[in-house]
């Protein structure tokens, strides 16, 4: 008899993040934003299948233009579990970030959110997501730049919380997954190994926090 698979019956929204209303996110000297979130995000879906989860992500193509709010819907409608939202970086350092909603947001139409039974469950889980995620890349070249809350984005800290937050019905992550616009973490991207060692570890991490 088979042992019961660690995500069994849990459901989880995989977002590769761009092109959007914010335009096509940033790139570095060869890899783009949109690719590597794409990229990212299938393998993790893969991941994730393998150990039992059920899988949406909220664009069939690399460049399918899909609105942030739109995204968020798509998260609701599949009551996932989780909302992992894939980015790159550009900015000063290197490394990999986790952020997460701390408070309530309010977009300029006045819509707010996240709701509070959904920030409760997201502050739960952000801190256990974020450390599975540097344990699982320890040994790489992959710096840990923090868990950090959406007010530390530009947009975070106009709104109080992303837009993809404010419109999430589920708890909900996005990754930074590397600062593209520093060689030495494009370089760990564009490495198949490093690639690699990237999905699993936002797969690990993922399995922690719906586990926790």
């Amino acid at each position: 008899m088979s042992e019961p698979k660690p995500l069994a019956g849990k459901r989880v929204c995989l977002d590769p993040g761009h092109p959007s209303e914010v335009g096509m996110g940033t790139r570095g000297r060869v890899l783009t934003e949109v690719g590597v979130a794409w990229t990212i995000a299938l393998r993790v879906g893969g991941l994730l299948l393998e150990r039992g989860a059920v899988v949406q992500l909220t664009k069939s193509a690399e460049r399918e233009n899909v609105v942030n709010q739109k995204r968020a819907d798509i998260a609701n409608r599949f009551r996932a579990d989780l909302l992992l939202r894939f980015h790159c970086d550009a900015a000063a350092g290197r490394g990999v970030a986790t952020y997460y909603p701390d408070r309530q947001g309010k977009t300029k139409r006045g819509v707010t959110g996240p709701a509070p039974a959904v920030l409760a469950v997201t502050k739960r889980i952000a801190p256990t997501f974020h450390r599975a995620l540097i344990r699982s890349l320890a040994g790489t070249t992959m710096r840990d730049r923090g868990l950090k809350t959406d007010m530390a984005t530009a947009i975070g800290a106009m709104q109080g919380a992303l837009t993809g937050s404010i419109f999430s019905q589920v708890p909900v992550l996005l990754v930074e997954m590397a600062v593209l616009t520093n060689a030495q973490d494009e370089a760990f991207l564009r490495d198949p190994k490093g690639h690699e060692r990237m999905a699993i570890a936002l797969a690990d991490a993922a399995q922690a926090a719906l586990t926790a």
